[in-house]
């Protein structure tokens, strides 16, 4: 059985492997003034072209590089999700690994000896999506019981369940990384106080997102006191979700505004 906070973390993975795309686009985008919050990809997201970004055929950020970045910021962050993510797989493929190096599950380390540098590289060769989808499918304790060969033979689990302090350590760095792009994907949230189009997770009440120039978001549930939900409330009594909790809620209305599928 997972462990309890591995679903949560695997949410954390997922959001990062949706919103890698605009991140990406991000870096080539140059940052407009420097306010809270930072608006590192709002010209690509409210000018969309027709044409699909091609981002599926790049090197992974940590193995090219970089000339002349339009934005530092959305270059730097992108660059310490992939060490992070990829340094997590190499954590877990330590501790729970057994698979053989012809099996595709398997996670290959880093070679310093290797002829070319994408040998060298090993599994980070096939970028940020993959390292969220082993990880993930560690988290999950995903094949873990013994399975059959060609043969028909009855074999060793190629994974063991994922220990406690390798949960604990994935549940942190997921979060993170999840912040850190949000903070870049995020970034449209206009200053003064508008309404959400998605409703209160909780009520279904209507949600109001405030921003000013220095300050971070704050997301407001107008229900009132009769809300449950899970978080704090404000002075009046009222839901209220403060940074970096309200981040999800800001991603699905980004997405929402810009005619992109809604993060599951």
């Amino acid at each position: 059985m997972p462990h309890p906070a591995a679903h949560t973390t695997a949410a954390h993975l997922r959001t990062i492997r949706e919103q890698w795309g605009a991140l990406l686009a991000a870096i080539e985008t140059p940052p407009a003034s420097r306010e809270w919050p930072p608006r590192e990809t709002r010209a690509f997201l409210n000018t969309l072209p027709d044409e699909a970004l091609l981002v599926t055929d790049r090197a992974p950020l940590v193995l090219r590089d970089h000339p002349a970045p339009a934005n530092l910021d959305a270059l730097d962050a992108g660059r310490a999700v992939e060490q992070q993510v990829f340094d997590l797989a190499d954590t877990l493929a330590a501790a729970v690994q057994r698979t053989t190096l012809d099996d595709p599950r398997h996670w290959a380390y880093q070679n310093p000896d290797a002829v070319t540098a994408r040998a060298a590289a090993g599994s980070r060769a096939h970028g940020l999506h993959w390292a969220c989808v082993y990880v993930e499918a560690r988290v999950l304790d995903e094949d873990t019981t013994p399975e059959h060969d060609e043969a028909g033979r009855l074999v060793a689990a190629p994974f063991s369940p994922l220990p406690e302090w390798a949960q604990h350590e994935a549940a942190r760095v997921a979060r993170a990384c999840e912040q850190r792009v949000a903070r870049v994907v995020a970034a449209d949230a206009i200053t003064g106080t508008r309404p959400l189009p998605a409703p209160c997770p909780s009520c279904g009440g209507a949600l109001v997102v405030v921003a000013a120039p220095a300050e971070p978001p704050v997301v407001t549930c107008r229900t009132g006191e009769a809300c449950g939900a899970d978080t704090g409330r404000d002075a009046r009594g009222r839901r209220v979700w403060e940074w970096p909790a309200c981040l999800p809620l800001l991603l699905a209305d980004q997405q929402g505004r810009n005619g992109m599928p809604r993060a599951a």
